[in-house]
């Protein structure tokens, strides 16, 4: 079976760069490794109208077969063939509904990208299919906790996929982040692998025959495994899925002809990079320091009780204290793509010269393990910070892509 790929939501390629070991070689020319074909690739971005995250993709990729079209109104039917799926897509309301007319059936929520990956699973069929999403999407929305992953496994398992996820806190394998993120591995019942993990115990997918078990070993034992059903026995469309499932799924899992299985899974630790080992220990530009702005980081930064009212109701809105400037032995926070504004989430380091400064655009590429300037490739500071923010690690799909490797190899 070939190794083709397409990349949904591609941004500046992360699950490219992850998956393909990319590198960029002191002429900036990009050194692919070819283990992964990608076929074709979508990046749009609907409130900008110059497209870096596209441009980027193109200049680093030099490929024809990206494209700069709002996914929604691609036909599905031109997609090339291809045997993995890959995207992060964003956590939104994925609620159903029926139509006006009943007969037309079931509609997801307009605008709503899940609906789009699951239109591509329809018509395309990839064996294999990777996503990314934000570790939230377990518990969406509060006020049904667990439908809109439901909604999604539901339709996972009516298109004949098995499922398994595990929420990966970067930090906790040996990154320079503590960046958590769910990812989800789905794959076909008429693949080899499937058949393979069927003879497997519930207990051994979650501990060492799984892909995220051999990618992300956990600590042994019985799990506390709970278990529900959620295929038409129980739930007879998606309609009656979202109007009625609700559930609370771990941070592990696995489903399988309709029956979901979850539990609270404890990583084998692996020492984290520190911030120090990616901060640049050459001389940066003057407008990385604050100069000025300390106190105003110190107060966004500090705690704070602040009365406020909404709706006539009195409360107190309450922060707790952030350690200022950032303790350099210890693997970064979470990047936002506030990343580089004047806000609390922006990290401020004291580096070599003793003085405070945020972190440079080559910094936060390093914290997600793309190639030092990957994204100077026209578009401003700002928009880097942004793409960054928004970015995954890539060293984490890149151990997600060695296991996958050797599954397509079994096929």
């Amino acid at each position: 079976m070939e190794k083709t790929v397409v990349e949904l939501f591609a941004g500046v390629g992360g699950f490219r760069v992850g998956l393909n070991e990319v590198t960029l070689d002191q002429d900036g020319k990009t050194i692919e490794k070819d283990t992964f074909k990608f076929v074709w690739a979508n990046q749009w971005e609907p409130s900008t109208k110059t497209q870096h995250a596209f441009d980027c993709y193109k200049h680093r990729f030099d490929d024809e077969s990206v494209s700069n079209e709002d996914i929604t109104s691609v036909d599905k039917r031109s997609i090339p063939k291809h045997n993995l799926l890959v995207g992060g897509f964003p956590c939104q309301d994925y609620s159903v509904a029926r139509s006006l007319s009943k007969e037309q059936g079931i509609q997801g929520k307009k605008g709503v990208l899940w609906w789009q990956i699951n239109e591509i699973l329809e018509i395309k069929k990839p064996p294999f299919v990777l996503l990314e999403n934000v570790d939230r999407l377990l518990k969406s929305p509060s006020t049904q906790r667990g439908r809109d992953f439901g909604i999604m496994l539901r339709c996972f398992d009516d298109l004949g996929y098995a499922v398994e996820w595990r929420v990966l806190n970067a930090a906790e394998y040996g990154h320079a982040q503590r960046r958590r993120r769910t990812y989800i591995f789905a794959y076909h019942k008429s693949t080899h692998f499937y058949n393979q993990i069927t003879t497997s115990t519930i207990n051994a997918v979650f501990i060492k025959d799984g892909l995220f078990a051999k990618a992300f070993p956990i600590l042994s034992g019985d799990l506390d495994i709970k278990m529900t059903n959620i295929d038409k026995s129980q739930f007879s469309d998606l309609v009656v899925v979202s109007n009625k499932f609700k559930f609370s799924f771990e941070n592990s899992g696995y489903l399988s002809n309709g029956i979901v299985y979850t539990a609270k899974t404890t990583p084998i630790l692996v020492k984290p990079r520190p911030l120090k080992d990616v901060i640049e220990k050459t001389p940066v530009a003057i407008e990385y320091y604050l100069n000025g702005s300390k106190e105003k980081y110190e107060y966004l930064k500090g705690s704070k009780r602040i009365p406020r009212e909404k709706n006539g109701v009195q409360y107190t809105y309450s922060e707790g204290k952030m350690t200022f400037p950032e303790d350099l032995s210890l693997p970064a926070r979470t990047m936002l793509t506030s990343e580089g504004t004047v806000n609390r989430s922006t990290h401020v380091i004291e580096d070599y010269t003793g003085r405070l400064r945020i972190l440079t655009p080559v910094e936060t590429e390093r914290l997600n393990e793309f190639p030092d300037n990957w994204t100077n490739t026209g578009m401003p500071n700002k928009r880097r910070y942004f793409m960054m923010g928004n970015a995954l690690v890539t060293g984490l799909v890149r151990k997600i892509g060695n296991q996958i490797d050797l599954i397509i190899n079994n096929e």
